[in-house]
């Protein structure tokens, strides 16, 4: 009988980081938390790589980037191709 991932608790540390880049954006289940959780337990990489998503996407949160919208950027292309042809 085959056991899935699901059912297991112990999580490998590739699980364990895409677990926690769900938990970033807020897509992680409750047993997924748990799980990741366990795994930050014991292991210092998946620690480590937790705390630079956190750390990450902290710094993105924070800051004042904008962005423009797709037809802005379009009239930007069109206003760059007239003035390259004149």
């Amino acid at each position: 009988m085959k056991t899935t991932n699901k059912n297991k608790v112990f999580v490998s540390c590739e699980e364990a980081k895409h677990i926690c880049d769900k938990n970033q954006y807020g897509e992680a289940s409750i047993l997924e938390i748990i799980k990741l959780n366990i795994r930050l337990a014991y292991c210092k990489i998946t620690r480590a790589y937790s705390k630079r998503n956190a750390k990450l996407t902290k710094t993105i949160n924070k800051s004042k980037t904008q962005s423009i919208s797709a037809s802005d950027k379009e009239a930007m292309k069109k206003e760059i191709q007239k003035e390259l042809t004149k």
